[in-house]
């Protein structure tokens, strides 16, 4: 089994990726902790390592490698913005979750300490970065959903309904693909 979790900076990927991985009883990946370690081995802040990464597409190039690995190694939850894309035709179920960028920036100052501001420049830096990123180097028009099995919009629930909801829906698939195997 391996399962994606994607969608924007504070939506909600890392919370609800290891609450599935853990209910579950699967390994959990996340490609952004992934970037923050290579970024803190480079002495250099994520905004910092974003903007070496926007010219030198090797290290995104690194974390589509190990995306792969994790998931052909299987019963995984891989959590990124990317995971949907990359491992699309290894995954059995791709989730994206979003949220009002208003809604993420409260989530990642609360999260990270910063203020609301502060957190919501952040963010727009990262989405620009993001989006350029993948759209030169991939290709990707992140808004395009058509790819995942399952969209939420996680503000509009709480986090246990939307991790239930979520988990719900998993083992409902797995009971109807066992079914016909």
């Amino acid at each position: 089994m391996v399962i994606t979790v994607s969608g924007p900076p504070g939506s909600g990927k890392s919370t609800h990726a290891k609450k599935i991985a853990e209910k579950l009883n699967l390994r959990y990946f996340s490609i952004g902790r992934y970037f923050r370690e290579i970024a803190s081995r480079m002495n250099l802040s994520l905004e910092e390592f974003q903007r070496i990464a926007e010219k030198d597409p090797k290290y995104d190039l690194e974390a589509d490698n190990r995306t792969l690995i994790e998931a052909e190694r299987g019963n995984v939850v891989i959590d990124g913005h990317l995971t949907g894309w990359i491992a699309k035709d290894k995954a059995d179920i791709k989730i994206y979750l979003t949220a009002s960028l208003e809604e993420r920036a409260k989530r990642i100052a609360k999260r990270d300490g910063k203020t609301f501001e502060q957190a919501m420049n952040d963010i727009k830096r990262r989405e620009e970065s993001n989006t350029t990123r993948y759209k030169t180097f991939y290709g990707i028009n992140l808004d395009d959903l058509s790819i995942y099995d399952i969209v939420i919009n996680t503000e509009k629930w709480g986090e246990e309904e939307v991790s239930e909801t979520l988990i719900y829906l998993i083992q409902r698939y797995m009971e109807r693909r066992n079914a016909f195997n």
